[in-house]
């Protein structure tokens, strides 16, 4: 009995240690990441520790830090879910941030004949077609992989360049508003289907549905036979095969669901901060999604942390550039740093002698 009661208690130790690397490496990544970046301030002739210690001010510092960092996190949660998701099938979307413009650009010009008419009904048809925009964005990416063996990498980038030129020329062009002289954009949306904020927060209604996303998105993964398929197909295509399943079905669902993520994303930016479709919706929510997703492990729950974390440098990036002088193109720096990291991490998945199982 001692000897069984030993073996159970290893067993629950390795098994505890086990699940603990998928938070534990990830954690690592991104403090090996910030070391580096401090380096390359030092480099510059710049404390990192007043650097970390204007972005804690300035992303959680006070009330109004975190609701600036609040709203910028609400976009990232849904352009984080547009990889997330099809990543559970083994899949490298990277094209949010053109499922985002259109998205944004659909909910515009189908506000523009609903002007007066109730938000109860107003909304529900600008969020339903920039989802519906966005998930065939981003369904086509997937249909390539399925049908034609295209690389859903490429595909998916490329495709956002072409939605980003596509918005260029209906915001330049026939959905131009002749009132924008500066910044060209479609005309304003009616004050009636504007997106309000949460009642006692300066922050709008798009952190909740991107709240609510994240916590459907780990139901539908972890919870239920699709998400099992999906998760079944990611780990091994050619069994999925053999098993029966409907891999080529999952393609399209969870590479469509991604994309609808990322349209609700561009709605939202437009109902409730930019107020029109213009060149602003270009914000680089979709690029930024992809390093939340691979932080977060594609875990749908693990998201929202990590999208905090990172509307936090974003948000805090305004105060640095003001106080240590130091350009714009910083907190890219320390994102791209912290991305690398990430990447490099996973070749030590499964190696370190922590986590592996003792006899």
């Amino acid at each position: 009995m001692a000897v069984l009661d030993a073996v159970g208690t290893g067993g629950g130790a390795a098994s505890a240690l086990r699940r603990a690397e998928p938070l534990v490496v990830p954690v690592l990544a991104l403090l090996a990441g910030l070391a580096v970046f401090g380096l390359f301030l030092l480099t510059q002739g710049r404390s990192p520790v007043e650097f970390f210690g204007y972005v804690w001010q300035g992303a959680f510092g006070s009330a109004f830090s975190w609701m600036n960092t609040l709203s910028r996190a609400a976009p990232l949660l849904l352009a984080a879910l547009c990889v997330a998701l099809p990543a559970r099938l083994g899949l490298v979307v990277i094209g949010g941030e053109g499922a985002i413009v259109l998205g944004g650009l659909a909910a515009g010009a189908v506000a523009l004949p609903m002007a007066g008419v109730p938000a109860v009904m107003g909304l529900p048809v600008m969020a339903g077609a920039a989802m519906i925009v966005g998930a065939v964005w981003i369904g086509l990416a997937g249909a390539l992989r399925h049908y034609r063996g295209v690389n859903e990498t490429i595909s998916s980038l490329l495709l956002a360049y072409i939605a980003i030129a596509v918005m260029n020329h209906l915001v330049e062009g026939p959905l131009r508003d002749p009132a924008s002289l500066n910044k060209p954009s479609t005309a304003p949306v009616d004050e009636g289907l504007r997106v309000g904020m949460i009642p006692g927060m300066d922050v709008h209604w798009g952190l909740v549905f991107g709240l609510l996303a994240c916590a459907v998105a780990w139901v539908l993964v972890e919870r239920t036979r699709w998400g099992f398929a999906a998760r079944i197909a990611g780990g091994n295509v050619r069994a999925a095969e053999v098993q029966g399943l409907p891999v080529g079905r999952l393609i399209l669902g969870f590479t469509a669901l991604g994309g609808a993520c990322a349209g609700l994303a561009g709605f939202f930016e437009v109902a409730a901060v930019q107020g029109s479709a213009n060149a602003s919706l270009v914000a680089g929510y979709g690029y930024t999604g992809i390093l939340i997703a691979f932080l977060a492990r594609h875990s749908a729950l693990a998201i929202i942390p990590v999208a905090v974390l990172l509307a936090g440098f974003d948000a805090s990036s305004g105060l640095i550039q003001r106080r240590m002088e130091l350009p714009d193109a910083t907190m890219q720096v320390l994102q791209g740093i912290v991305f690398m990291a990430i990447l490099m991490s996973d070749a030590v998945y499964g190696r370190l002698p922590f986590f592996k199982a003792r006899g």
